[in-house]
């Protein structure tokens, strides 16, 4: 791969690289042996070829009582592994893998408490020398935490800001979406392999990362199922790889508070979006800001928080306020931040729905309101 050769100098050296590369995915590959376990073995013995010759060469007496178990597991996973077939198969899928005793390994990750051992990629690593984001949220996202997530998102990337989420449903989805809409790169961490789209449903998604040369990031390999346990170890590299983390709904007890201790651990800085003290889903960030998080008051303030241009040259702008008849503004007036269903508002206001229908109809053209469902709306 690409990616591959160019964390080597000369012929010579991409060579021996080509050669034990191999070797190494194998090691990276073995899901039965812990990341600290493996750290400390290619401590001891120098490369992922020498474990994989010395496991077969010596008897079990030859190595540490605590590292026993794990070179009987080694033994195991050679078997049925073929070295230079799955190695090609990766390369021919464009995975390529980066170890953390390499040069191309993320910097962030190498700080944080517990770096991977590897990471499993396609598409690009997040450029070191740029700002990067995480973002981070409830899956049941309401309309306004889709909304916000969007516009910071793409305020963010508009300035050359790197996001990193996890590609799941709601919060996490909003993000990379508003990071291609602000025409920047966006970087998803699976609980899964990265050939893996979970959820099936992000399979555009998954596909207009890539395209927009951001990158599909995990620690699994390749093939790895979605399971449940996985997403608590990968929130930590969520945050890890960003400079800064963005909470923009969670609940009390949410998987984006774990983020957010992860990301507390690491030294980042938090950011919690404000939101009604009767939402659950605010709850958990209204909670965070009253602990002493920063407040997301608005995508400017951010940038001047973080000394950052607000804009990109070239960059669209918003278009122009678009003035309201007085019907349209009573009818308008009434939505707050939950949806609201055409009878509700003909009952409320004491008007037929044949005289609020169209309103309704000229405030989705203004892009004051969008229909999330037959006759009901939400604020836009």
């Amino acid at each position: 791969m690409i990616q591959e050769e160019k964390m080597t100098d000369s012929t010579e050296e991409k060579t021996i690289e080509k050669a034990e590369r191999k070797y190494e995915y194998w090691l990276a590959c073995v899901a039965s042996v812990s990341r600290k376990k493996k750290r400390r073995l290619r401590t001891t013995y120098g490369s992922a070829k020498k474990i994989y010759n010395i496991i077969e060469e010596r008897g079990e007496d030859f190595f540490p009582n605590p590292l026993i178990k794990d070179i009987k597991r080694l033994k195991q996973a050679k078997k049925g592994w073929d070295l230079d077939g799955k190695y090609e198969e990766a390369r021919q899928r464009e995975i390529w893998f980066v170890g953390e005793w390499e040069r191309g390994f993320p910097a962030r990750l190498a700080e944080i408490p517990d770096p991977p051992y590897a990471l499993f990629v396609k598409g690009n690593l997040p450029d070191e020398s740029c700002m990067s984001a995480s973002i981070v949220g409830s899956r049941e996202c309401t309309p306004y935490g889709e909304l916000q997530t969007l516009k910071f998102a793409k305020t963010l990337a508009g300035c050359g800001v790197q996001i990193i989420s996890g590609m799941a449903k709601g919060i996490d989805g909003h993000a990379h979406r508003g990071a291609l809409q602000g025409n920047g790169k966006t970087f998803a961490v699976l609980g899964c392999g990265v050939d893996v789209c979970y959820p099936r449903e992000h399979i555009g998604l998954y596909a207009d990362i890539l395209e927009h040369e951001g990158g599909i990031l995990s620690e699994y390999p390749p093939g790895t199922t979605p399971e449940g346990w996985n997403f608590p170890q990968r929130n930590r590299l969520i945050s890890g790889l960003g400079d800064f983390l963005l909470v923009m709904e969670a609940k009390e007890k949410s998987g984006s508070l774990i983020t957010v201790d992860l990301a507390l651990e690491q030294g980042k800085d938090i950011y919690a979006l404000p939101g009604p003290v009767s939402s659950p889903l605010s709850k958990g960030c209204n909670r965070l800001i009253h602990q002493g998080a920063e407040i997301l008051l608005g995508q400017k303030e951010l940038c001047e928080n973080l000394e950052i241009q607000g804009e990109k040259e070239g960059q669209t702008r918003e278009p122009e306020e678009k003035i309201l008849d007085k019907t349209e503004n009573m009818v308008y007036s009434r939505f707050g931040f939950d949806p609201k269903s055409l009878e509700e508002l003909a009952e409320q206001m004491g008007l037929s729905v044949q005289v609020i229908l169209p309103k309704l109809i000229a405030l989705e053209l203004k892009g004051k309101i969008r229909e999330i469902s037959t006759h009901r709306y939400v604020k836009v």
